[in-house]
């Protein structure tokens, strides 16, 4: 592990330990974890799990500050997969941040195993090319007028998620 994810996990297990001690909506099966770091644009990227979120957490580098965000303002980021809007954190002990939510609470994960998964998938997505939700809509609509069920179409897991949206 480097050395940005062991800090992040040692300040968010404090945290844990502390001032989320007794929140009713921690997952007692979580613990902290900080899954697939890697540098992107001279900063650092990667999901962050805790008892009560997954998240992308975004870290400055060494020569790539991030911009502290105020409480009201929020910065979108551009990934291979598409545009995700972050919040800004800072804790004394790492800085700045910013950080996305992605699932909140995580009460419904059975174990920590099954929620570090999920963020190994996400890491992987957030770098994968993105598939337009029209591209996504055409084939859903192309395959109803032709009758065929949706779960015959190939599927990646980003577009599983969002059919919802799309009223599939």
């Amino acid at each position: 592990m480097n050395e940005v994810a062991n800090k992040l996990e040692c300040v968010f297990g404090e945290i844990a330990r502390t001032r989320m001690a007794g929140v009713p909506i921690l997952n007692p099966s979580l613990r902290v974890d900080a899954v697939g770091f890697r540098e992107w644009e001279g900063k650092w990227i990667g999901v962050l799990v805790t008892p009560w979120t997954i998240s992308l957490v975004l870290l400055p580098g060494q020569n790539a500050p991030l911009t502290p965000l105020t409480l009201d303002k929020k910065q979108v980021w551009h990934f291979p997969s598409g545009a995700y809007e972050f919040m800004g954190l800072n804790e004394p002990e790492i800085g700045t941040c910013h950080m996305c939510s992605l699932i909140s609470p995580v009460t419904e994960f059975a174990s920590h195993e099954e929620a570090v998964a999920v963020a190994q998938d996400v890491i992987i997505e957030l770098f994968s090319a993105q598939t337009s939700n029209d591209e996504l809509g055409t084939r859903i609509d192309d395959a109803r007028l032709k009758g065929e069920a949706i779960s015959q179409q190939t599927l990646s897991r980003r577009d599983f998620l969002r059919m919802p949206f799309l009223g599939g």
